[in-house]
Protein backbone atom coordinates (compact mmCIF):
# COMPACT_ATOMS: atom_id res chain seq x y z
CA UNK A 1 0.00 0.00 0.00
CA UNK A 2 1.57 3.26 -0.79
CA UNK A 3 2.56 6.14 1.68
CA UNK A 4 -0.26 8.59 1.83
CA UNK A 5 2.22 12.18 2.08
CA UNK A 6 -0.47 14.95 3.39
CA UNK A 7 0.89 18.64 3.13
CA UNK A 8 2.05 20.52 6.09
CA UNK A 9 -1.16 22.21 6.79
CA UNK A 10 -2.40 18.76 8.21
CA UNK A 11 0.03 18.26 11.03
CA UNK A 12 -0.67 18.27 14.27
CA UNK A 13 -1.24 22.36 15.67
CA UNK A 14 -0.62 23.29 12.40
CA UNK A 15 -2.30 26.29 11.18
CA UNK A 16 -4.83 26.47 8.18
CA UNK A 17 -3.19 27.88 5.16
CA UNK A 18 -4.04 27.21 1.13
CA UNK A 19 -5.82 24.20 0.08
CA UNK A 20 -3.29 21.71 -2.00
CA UNK A 21 -5.17 20.23 -4.51
CA UNK A 22 -4.05 17.82 -7.77
CA UNK A 23 -6.20 16.98 -10.50
CA UNK A 24 -6.29 14.32 -13.23
CA UNK A 25 -4.79 15.23 -16.56
CA UNK A 26 -9.21 15.02 -16.95
CA UNK A 27 -11.79 16.12 -14.78
CA UNK A 28 -14.43 14.55 -13.86
CA UNK A 29 -17.99 16.13 -15.28
CA UNK A 30 -19.23 15.82 -11.65
CA UNK A 31 -16.41 17.98 -10.33
CA UNK A 32 -17.07 20.46 -13.27
CA UNK A 33 -21.00 20.57 -12.78
CA UNK A 34 -20.29 21.38 -8.94
CA UNK A 35 -18.08 24.29 -9.77
CA UNK A 36 -20.51 25.90 -12.10
CA UNK A 37 -23.18 25.13 -9.53
CA UNK A 38 -21.82 26.88 -6.10
CA UNK A 39 -19.60 30.37 -8.41
CA UNK A 40 -21.90 33.30 -7.96
CA UNK A 41 -19.44 34.62 -10.64
CA UNK A 42 -19.08 32.84 -13.99
CA UNK A 43 -15.62 31.53 -14.36
CA UNK A 44 -14.02 30.07 -17.36
CA UNK A 45 -13.39 26.13 -16.58
CA UNK A 46 -12.20 24.18 -19.63
CA UNK A 47 -8.61 22.88 -18.64
CA UNK A 48 -7.18 21.37 -15.56
CA UNK A 49 -5.25 24.21 -14.28
CA UNK A 50 -8.43 26.59 -14.51
CA UNK A 51 -10.13 23.79 -12.06
CA UNK A 52 -7.46 23.53 -9.93
CA UNK A 53 -6.94 27.44 -9.51
CA UNK A 54 -11.47 27.61 -8.55
CA UNK A 55 -10.68 24.60 -6.14
CA UNK A 56 -7.73 26.55 -4.57
CA UNK A 57 -9.28 29.66 -4.37
CA UNK A 58 -12.84 28.33 -2.66
CA UNK A 59 -11.41 25.85 -0.79
CA UNK A 60 -8.83 28.44 0.72
CA UNK A 61 -11.23 30.87 1.97
CA UNK A 62 -12.10 31.50 5.23
CA UNK A 63 -15.61 30.57 4.92
CA UNK A 64 -15.04 27.25 3.95
CA UNK A 65 -16.13 25.54 6.78
CA UNK A 66 -17.54 22.13 6.52
CA UNK A 67 -19.91 20.41 8.79
CA UNK A 68 -18.87 16.90 9.41
CA UNK A 69 -21.18 15.89 12.25
CA UNK A 70 -23.40 16.95 15.09
CA UNK A 71 -22.34 15.40 18.57
CA UNK A 72 -25.14 15.58 21.71
CA UNK A 73 -22.88 15.20 25.08
CA UNK A 74 -24.25 16.18 28.32
CA UNK A 75 -23.12 20.02 29.73
CA UNK A 76 -22.02 18.85 33.18
CA UNK A 77 -21.00 16.11 35.19
CA UNK A 78 -23.37 13.26 36.16
CA UNK A 79 -23.60 14.27 39.63
CA UNK A 80 -24.48 17.68 38.37
CA UNK A 81 -27.13 17.06 36.07
CA UNK A 82 -30.85 17.93 36.39
CA UNK A 83 -33.47 15.58 37.56
CA UNK A 84 -36.58 15.90 36.29
CA UNK A 85 -39.85 13.48 35.48
CA UNK A 86 -40.05 15.09 31.89
CA UNK A 87 -37.57 13.76 29.83
CA UNK A 88 -37.25 16.68 27.31
CA UNK A 89 -36.90 19.09 29.96
CA UNK A 90 -33.72 17.17 31.01
CA UNK A 91 -32.50 17.45 27.39
CA UNK A 92 -32.33 20.86 27.14
CA UNK A 93 -31.14 21.88 30.33
CA UNK A 94 -28.43 19.00 30.37
CA UNK A 95 -27.01 18.30 27.17
CA UNK A 96 -25.72 20.07 24.39
CA UNK A 97 -24.41 19.86 20.58
CA UNK A 98 -20.95 20.04 19.73
CA UNK A 99 -20.91 20.89 15.93
CA UNK A 100 -17.47 19.35 14.11
CA UNK A 101 -16.57 21.44 11.76
CA UNK A 102 -13.45 21.30 9.55
CA UNK A 103 -11.52 22.15 6.29
CA UNK A 104 -10.11 20.59 3.55
CA UNK A 105 -6.46 20.47 3.72
CA UNK A 106 -6.10 18.64 0.62
CA UNK A 107 -7.44 17.05 -2.65
CA UNK A 108 -6.12 14.15 -4.94
CA UNK A 109 -7.35 12.63 -7.89
CA UNK A 110 -4.48 11.03 -9.55
CA UNK A 111 -3.43 8.22 -6.89
CA UNK A 112 -5.68 7.98 -3.63
CA UNK A 113 -8.90 9.64 -5.44
CA UNK A 114 -10.10 11.35 -2.08
CA UNK A 115 -9.92 14.43 -0.31
CA UNK A 116 -9.24 15.16 3.56
CA UNK A 117 -10.57 17.10 5.95
CA UNK A 118 -8.96 19.14 9.38
CA UNK A 119 -10.69 19.51 12.64
CA UNK A 120 -10.65 23.94 13.14
CA UNK A 121 -9.65 25.45 16.42
CA UNK A 122 -13.20 25.67 17.84
CA UNK A 123 -14.04 22.34 17.60
CA UNK A 124 -10.59 21.21 18.99
CA UNK A 125 -10.86 23.39 22.27
CA UNK A 126 -15.02 22.60 22.27
CA UNK A 127 -13.77 18.89 22.23
CA UNK A 128 -10.89 19.16 24.85
CA UNK A 129 -12.98 21.13 27.19
CA UNK A 130 -15.52 18.64 27.30
CA UNK A 131 -13.34 16.04 28.12
CA UNK A 132 -11.42 17.74 30.96
CA UNK A 133 -14.88 19.08 32.69
CA UNK A 134 -17.48 16.21 32.20
CA UNK A 135 -15.96 12.83 30.50
CA UNK A 136 -13.03 13.29 32.79
CA UNK A 137 -14.90 14.11 35.85
CA UNK A 138 -17.31 11.04 35.10
CA UNK A 139 -14.42 8.70 34.51
CA UNK A 140 -12.41 9.86 37.90
CA UNK A 141 -15.85 8.84 40.04
CA UNK A 142 -16.41 5.74 38.36
CA UNK A 143 -12.78 4.09 38.66
CA UNK A 144 -11.86 2.93 41.83
CA UNK A 145 -8.69 4.81 43.18
CA UNK A 146 -4.92 3.72 43.03
CA UNK A 147 -2.12 5.70 44.21
CA UNK A 148 -1.19 6.62 40.54
CA UNK A 149 -4.74 7.53 39.44
CA UNK A 150 -4.01 11.37 39.32
CA UNK A 151 -1.18 10.79 37.41
CA UNK A 152 -2.99 8.62 34.73
CA UNK A 153 -6.20 11.13 34.47
CA UNK A 154 -3.95 14.26 33.41
CA UNK A 155 -2.01 11.75 31.28
CA UNK A 156 -5.14 10.51 29.19
CA UNK A 157 -6.23 14.68 29.07
CA UNK A 158 -2.37 15.15 27.24
CA UNK A 159 -3.19 12.34 24.81
CA UNK A 160 -6.70 13.81 24.05
CA UNK A 161 -5.29 16.81 22.65
CA UNK A 162 -2.74 15.27 21.19
CA UNK A 163 -5.23 12.72 19.22
CA UNK A 164 -7.89 15.68 18.54
CA UNK A 165 -4.78 18.22 17.01
CA UNK A 166 -3.99 14.61 14.91
CA UNK A 167 -7.07 13.96 13.71
CA UNK A 168 -7.87 14.11 10.14
CA UNK A 169 -10.81 12.92 7.81
CA UNK A 170 -10.00 11.13 4.82
CA UNK A 171 -13.15 9.96 2.04
CA UNK A 172 -13.71 9.96 -1.51
CA UNK A 173 -13.34 12.55 -3.43
CA UNK A 174 -17.15 12.21 -4.54
CA UNK A 175 -17.57 14.15 -1.38
CA UNK A 176 -17.14 17.62 -2.92
CA UNK A 177 -20.39 17.35 -4.38
CA UNK A 178 -21.66 18.45 -0.84
CA UNK A 179 -20.07 21.64 -1.59
CA UNK A 180 -21.80 25.09 -1.84
CA UNK A 181 -21.01 28.58 -2.03
CA UNK A 182 -17.95 30.30 -0.95
CA UNK A 183 -16.77 26.42 -0.09
CA UNK A 184 -18.40 25.71 2.43
CA UNK A 185 -20.49 22.04 2.77
CA UNK A 186 -21.24 19.00 4.36
CA UNK A 187 -21.12 15.22 4.24
CA UNK A 188 -23.56 13.18 2.27
CA UNK A 189 -24.28 9.43 1.55
CA UNK A 190 -23.88 8.50 5.33
CA UNK A 191 -20.14 10.04 5.87
CA UNK A 192 -21.11 11.86 8.92
CA UNK A 193 -21.73 8.66 11.02
CA UNK A 194 -18.24 7.48 9.97
CA UNK A 195 -17.16 11.00 11.52
CA UNK A 196 -19.07 10.48 14.52
CA UNK A 197 -17.61 7.29 15.17
CA UNK A 198 -14.08 8.44 14.88
CA UNK A 199 -14.47 10.75 16.66
CA UNK A 200 -16.16 8.93 20.09
CA UNK A 201 -13.12 6.42 19.87
CA UNK A 202 -10.79 9.16 20.87
CA UNK A 203 -12.60 9.70 24.16
CA UNK A 204 -10.24 6.66 26.05
CA UNK A 205 -11.45 5.22 29.10
CA UNK A 206 -9.29 5.53 32.22
CA UNK A 207 -8.43 1.64 32.76
CA UNK A 208 -7.31 1.14 35.95
CA UNK A 209 -3.52 -1.15 36.57
CA UNK A 210 -4.18 -4.73 36.17
CA UNK A 211 -4.35 -7.00 39.45
CA UNK A 212 -1.09 -8.08 40.96
CA UNK A 213 0.03 -11.45 40.44
CA UNK A 214 0.71 -13.53 43.35
CA UNK A 215 2.74 -16.65 43.03
CA UNK A 216 1.14 -19.36 44.76
CA UNK A 217 3.88 -21.50 46.11
CA UNK A 218 2.99 -25.34 45.57
CA UNK A 219 4.08 -28.10 47.91
CA UNK A 220 6.41 -30.24 45.94
CA UNK A 221 5.01 -33.47 44.97
CA UNK A 222 6.56 -36.65 46.76
CA UNK A 223 7.88 -39.69 44.83
CA UNK A 224 5.92 -42.98 45.99
CA UNK A 225 8.02 -45.33 48.53
CA UNK A 226 6.23 -48.25 47.13
CA UNK A 227 4.69 -49.36 44.21
CA UNK A 228 1.31 -51.42 46.27
CA UNK A 229 -1.79 -50.54 45.69
CA UNK A 230 -2.00 -48.30 48.06
CA UNK A 231 -0.29 -45.76 45.59
CA UNK A 232 -1.73 -46.24 42.80
CA UNK A 233 -5.51 -45.86 43.83
CA UNK A 234 -7.03 -43.19 46.08
CA UNK A 235 -7.94 -44.04 49.31
CA UNK A 236 -11.67 -44.47 49.08
CA UNK A 237 -11.20 -46.29 45.26
CA UNK A 238 -9.66 -48.56 47.49
CA UNK A 239 -12.43 -49.18 50.48
CA UNK A 240 -14.82 -49.86 47.71
CA UNK A 241 -12.59 -52.62 46.00
CA UNK A 242 -12.03 -54.33 49.29
CA UNK A 243 -14.60 -56.73 50.81
CA UNK A 244 -16.63 -55.95 53.80
CA UNK A 245 -15.50 -57.17 56.89
CA UNK A 246 -17.14 -60.38 58.34
CA UNK A 247 -17.25 -62.33 61.63
CA UNK A 248 -16.06 -65.36 62.00
CA UNK A 249 -19.42 -67.05 63.50
CA UNK A 250 -20.93 -65.67 60.60
CA UNK A 251 -18.82 -68.16 58.05
CA UNK A 252 -20.80 -71.00 56.77
CA UNK A 253 -18.37 -73.73 54.96
CA UNK A 254 -20.14 -74.53 51.68
CA UNK A 255 -20.53 -77.80 50.49
CA UNK A 256 -17.71 -78.91 47.98
CA UNK A 257 -19.20 -80.83 44.73
CA UNK A 258 -19.40 -84.50 44.31
CA UNK A 259 -16.97 -85.46 42.23
CA UNK A 260 -14.14 -82.92 44.02
CA UNK A 261 -14.90 -84.23 47.26
CA UNK A 262 -14.58 -87.57 45.89
CA UNK A 263 -11.69 -87.36 44.35
CA UNK A 264 -9.60 -85.76 47.55
CA UNK A 265 -10.74 -88.54 49.73
CA UNK A 266 -9.12 -91.32 47.47
CA UNK A 267 -6.36 -88.71 47.25
CA UNK A 268 -5.98 -89.70 50.78
CA UNK A 269 -6.78 -92.96 51.64
CA UNK A 270 -4.61 -93.80 48.08
CA UNK A 271 -1.93 -92.77 50.53
CA UNK A 272 -2.29 -95.46 52.98
CA UNK A 273 -0.96 -99.12 52.06
CA UNK A 274 -3.54 -102.17 52.79
CA UNK A 275 -0.84 -103.78 54.96
CA UNK A 276 -0.95 -100.25 57.44
CA UNK A 277 -4.52 -101.72 58.27
CA UNK A 278 -5.48 -103.80 61.16
CA UNK A 279 -8.33 -105.73 59.52
CA UNK A 280 -11.31 -107.75 62.17
CA UNK A 281 -10.82 -111.02 62.95
CA UNK A 282 -13.76 -113.65 61.83
CA UNK A 283 -15.99 -113.85 64.83
CA UNK A 284 -14.69 -116.41 67.18
CA UNK A 285 -18.36 -118.30 67.27
CA UNK A 286 -17.63 -119.77 64.80
CA UNK A 287 -15.21 -122.18 65.90
CA UNK A 288 -17.41 -123.55 68.47
CA UNK A 289 -19.33 -126.74 68.07
CA UNK A 290 -22.91 -126.48 66.07
CA UNK A 291 -25.70 -127.18 68.67
CA UNK A 292 -29.64 -126.09 67.84
CA UNK A 293 -29.84 -125.07 71.48
CA UNK A 294 -27.42 -122.31 71.68
CA UNK A 295 -27.85 -121.26 67.97
CA UNK A 296 -29.75 -118.32 67.80
CA UNK A 297 -30.06 -116.02 64.69
CA UNK A 298 -30.48 -113.09 66.64
CA UNK A 299 -26.96 -113.85 68.16
CA UNK A 300 -25.37 -114.29 65.00
CA UNK A 301 -26.85 -111.39 63.32
CA UNK A 302 -26.35 -109.39 66.23
CA UNK A 303 -22.55 -109.64 66.23
CA UNK A 304 -20.56 -106.40 66.63
CA UNK A 305 -21.21 -103.97 63.68
CA UNK A 306 -18.43 -103.35 61.38
CA UNK A 307 -16.32 -100.23 62.46
CA UNK A 308 -13.77 -98.62 61.00
CA UNK A 309 -9.95 -99.07 61.35
CA UNK A 310 -8.66 -97.13 64.29
CA UNK A 311 -5.26 -97.72 63.98
CA UNK A 312 -2.99 -96.26 61.03
CA UNK A 313 0.61 -96.51 61.60
CA UNK A 314 1.08 -93.41 59.88
CA UNK A 315 -0.65 -91.07 57.17
CA UNK A 316 -1.74 -87.67 56.57
CA UNK A 317 -4.89 -86.28 58.71
CA UNK A 318 -8.10 -87.33 58.26
CA UNK A 319 -11.43 -85.08 57.54
CA UNK A 320 -13.63 -84.31 60.25
CA UNK A 321 -16.76 -87.06 60.15
CA UNK A 322 -19.48 -84.10 59.56
CA UNK A 323 -17.09 -83.89 56.30
CA UNK A 324 -17.59 -87.83 55.45
CA UNK A 325 -21.31 -87.73 56.37
CA UNK A 326 -21.93 -84.89 53.71
CA UNK A 327 -19.73 -86.95 50.62
CA UNK A 328 -22.36 -87.74 48.24
CA UNK A 329 -19.57 -91.26 47.31
CA UNK A 330 -20.88 -94.68 46.68
CA UNK A 331 -21.17 -96.85 49.19
CA UNK A 332 -19.24 -99.46 47.35
CA UNK A 333 -16.47 -96.88 46.93
CA UNK A 334 -15.95 -96.06 50.51
CA UNK A 335 -16.61 -99.93 52.08
CA UNK A 336 -13.69 -101.09 49.39
CA UNK A 337 -11.40 -98.42 50.84
CA UNK A 338 -11.93 -99.26 54.51
CA UNK A 339 -11.50 -103.29 53.00
CA UNK A 340 -15.02 -104.63 53.47
CA UNK A 341 -14.28 -106.71 50.69
CA UNK A 342 -11.74 -109.22 52.16
CA UNK A 343 -14.09 -109.39 55.43
CA UNK A 344 -16.83 -110.73 52.49
CA UNK A 345 -14.29 -113.58 51.81
CA UNK A 346 -14.00 -114.62 55.53
CA UNK A 347 -17.21 -113.78 56.56
CA UNK A 348 -19.61 -115.36 53.54
CA UNK A 349 -18.00 -119.54 53.52
CA UNK A 350 -18.87 -119.81 57.37
CA UNK A 351 -22.67 -118.06 56.52
CA UNK A 352 -23.03 -120.56 53.95
CA UNK A 353 -21.85 -123.48 55.67
CA UNK A 354 -24.02 -122.92 58.70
Amino acid sequence: MPTILLPASAAAFAPRSTCNVVLNTKVEPWLTATLKRINKIKRPLNSVPQHTRCLTETLSSPNAIWTLCSLMVPKAPETELRKDSNPLVEALFNYQLIHVEAYVVHIDMVSQNEVAFKLTTDTIDSLVEYHKEVFSIDTNANTWSWSEKEQQLKKLQEEFVQAANKFVYRTSALALEGMEEDGAGELLCGRSDEVRQAIMGLFVPLLPPPPRVVDVIRPTPLLPSSTGTEQWWPSHQLHALQPAPVEAWKIVPSSPSPVSSCDSHHNIWSSVGMNEIQLPSPTPSFSQPYSSAAYNTSQYYSAPAYSAPTTVSSFAPLPLPSMLAQQPCSTSASLSTFGWDRYQEYAMPYATAM
